[in-house]
């Protein structure tokens, strides 16, 4: 067989080839198995989304039974109270804390609230109640008014040792709260408070009754200024025992004839004020 010179170049390169790569067979048999290794896991993933996807209510359910953890529901729940616990101290403190660190808490946050409202009404002399005037803060504040004991401790800004209104914390100033002088009538007794709406008596203005006719005139003028402290008190005793703010806890204690051993009071200034003279009548 004649081997030309084109055959001879061809076979110098095929050795040249061969030398560079030794083992074209064995590389063509690693591509191979790669794309047969991968061609199978694109079936196995294939069969395994049609298996899901036909699987029936009782296989997703039980699936999706084993495969649930708690954990993640555990978290989002205790993630949430965290957020609400946030939420509700900012709410009930008014924006003072977010971590409940009030200085003053709610009633119904106090175990003191929770055992009264178990125990009934307590019986406090005015002894006793004058503790409860907020001077202790680790007490509530305490008020009472016609013998009656009110919590105003949701109120302490008002009713506390620094509020307008701390004449009447820790006392019964029933007759403060119709003469308006709360400084000068911290007192339950209500004896003499008619006067402030009883005209003065003047002899020139008086001469116009006949003495029997001024004596009819004053007892009417008494019964009615009797009327009118005790709608003033009425108003008060009301405005308590109606405001859901101020719950009622008991009752004040005393001596049954507490008054016989009271000195009489004398109206005060700003009551007194406001007496004037009697009107003449018409003719």
């Amino acid at each position: 067989m004649v081997t030309t010179r084109g055959d001879g170049m061809r076979q110098r390169k095929a050795k040249a080839s061969a030398a560079t790569n030794p083992e074209p067979a064995q590389v063509e048999e690693v591509d191979t198995s790669e794309a047969e290794e991968i061609e199978r896991e694109r079936e196995e993933a294939e069969s395994e989304r049609l298996r899901r996807k036909n699987r029936s209510p009782k296989q997703k359910l039980e699936e999706e039974d084993e495969e649930y953890t708690p954990w993640i529901d555990i978290l989002r729940v205790i993630s949430f109270l965290i957020f609400a616990s946030c939420a509700l101290s900012y709410l009930i403190s008014s924006g003072e804390t977010f971590t409940w660190g009030m200085k003053h808490p709610p009633k119904y946050l106090k175990a003191d609230w929770w055992k009264a409202k178990l125990r009934g009404p307590i019986y406090l002399t005015p002894a006793e109640l004058a503790t409860y005037d907020g001077t202790d803060e680790t007490k509530p504040l305490y008020l009472a008014i016609n013998g009656t004991i009110f919590d105003v401790s949701s109120n302490r800004r008002t009713y506390g040792p620094d509020g307008s209104y701390r004449y009447f914390t820790g006392v019964d100033a029933a007759r403060s709260y119709v003469t308006g002088c709360f400084a000068e009538d911290r007192t339950a007794d209500m004896r003499g408070v008619e006067e402030m709406y009883l005209p003065l008596d003047d002899p020139e203005v008086d001469s116009h009754w006949s003495p029997a006719e001024l004596a009819a005139l004053k007892e009417k003028e008494r019964a009615d200024a009797l009327k009118r402290v005790h709608e003033g008190l009425l108003h008060w005793v009301n405005f308590f025992e109606n405001n859901p703010k101020y719950p009622k806890v008991g009752y004040l204690k005393r001596p049954k004839n507490w008054l016989d051993s009271e000195p009489r009071r004398t109206l005060c200034k700003s009551a007194a004020r406001g007496r004037t003279k009697r009107i003449i009548p018409s003719a």
